[in-house]
């Protein structure tokens, strides 16, 4: 076991990976000799070369469409894309080409493609670098989209993505990079790519998230429980698809539900995953499901994200109102 922070969790899952099969390859912008502008490929091509970890044009659409090409002809290629907010250059590839070939093909060319995003804010970047994209991904069927929150997860579950023989959009929190926590390699496969992860137990509400608030949820959760609140705590890990089972298993013990994310709220997860606990529990819901997420509009400049961002206060306020003890 070893303390990782969470970009080097990632790191060491890319390195695994690529020593484990040589069709594994990595590409994007700056990923070679600058190592990524988050520093999650470094020493990666000084160890495996630039045929296997390549340097690209700045050129999103072109990353995605050469990772096509490159998995048709059996590779497993890793794209990087540097910010959240350059994603959608690639956009077109990604949910034209990538989500549909293997439907196209009747299975007959799979697309185990992992493409990298860092997402989400929190660390006073400008303009595109701190926004939240999963739902226009999780809305397209052929995807997997995953985020993970800690380093042992980060590092699982890139290997897991890799080794997928179908398209994982893989985002990273970037405020949450330099998070440190124990990495047990062994441990990659205990829990399945698909499976949320419950990550305190309680009573008496249960408050949904993933990414980079799962670790404000932990705070809030300690925060209640000296309030006599019992906050479950659960991480979703897979965004599509989702594991209901995992959702309505802890909704239906507690009664009350709370998601949370930093994306905006009209048409988001949380609207999803409120609709589907409804559908599902409504007999055992003891308040309607709140949200706590950024508001809709586009991502503020970096002096104000502190009031577009969910944090502590929000996520307690809406566990007050589902507790009734606030309205």
């Amino acid at each position: 076991m070893t303390e990782l922070t969470l970009a080097k969790a990632i790191t060491t899952g890319l390195a695994d990976a690529l020593a484990a099969d040589d069709k594994v390859m990595l590409l994007g912008e700056d990923i070679g000799k600058l190592g990524g502008v988050f520093r999650v490929t470094d020493g990666l091509q000084a160890q495996f070369g630039p045929e296997r970890v390549l340097d690209t044009p700045l050129a999103e659409a072109a990353i995605i469409g050469t990772a096509v090409g490159l998995a048709y002809r059996g590779y497993r290629p890793v794209c990087e894309l540097q910010f959240d907010g350059f994603v959608f250059p690639g956009f077109d590839q990604v949910v034209a080409q990538v989500a549909k070939m293997r439907y196209r093909t009747m299975g007959a060319v799979p697309m185990p493609i992992t493409i990298r995003v860092p997402f989400g804010g929190g660390i006073g970047s400008v303009e595109h670098h701190s926004e939240s994209p999963e739902a226009y991904f999780a809305h397209t069927p052929g995807l997997r989209v995953v985020a993970c929150s800690n380093p042992q997860d980060a590092y699982s579950m890139i290997r897991q993505a890799i080794e997928c023989d179908d398209p994982v959009v893989f985002f990273e929190p970037k405020r949450r990079y330099w998070s440190k926590g124990d990495v047990l390699p062994d441990a990659a496969d205990e829990l399945s790519l698909e499976r949320a992860r419950v990550v305190t137990a309680g009573t008496d509400v249960t408050l949904v998230t993933y990414g980079p608030l799962v670790q404000t949820a932990m705070d809030a959760a300690l925060a209640a429980e000296d309030e006599g609140v019992s906050v479950e705590v659960v991480d979703l890990r897979s965004l599509a698809p989702l594991d209901e089972e995992a959702i309505t298993a802890s909704v239906s013990k507690t009664g009350r539900l709370v998601i949370a994310h930093e994306a905006q709220r009209f048409g988001g997860l949380g609207a999803e995953i409120a609709a589907m606990v409804t559908e599902r529990c409504f007999d055992t819901l003891l308040a309607p499901p709140l949200r706590v997420t950024g508001h809709d509009i586009p991502y503020p400049p970096s002096e104000l994200e502190d009031h577009y961002l969910p944090d502590l206060d929000r996520l307690l306020d809406a566990v007050d109102r589902v507790m009734g003890v606030r309205v």
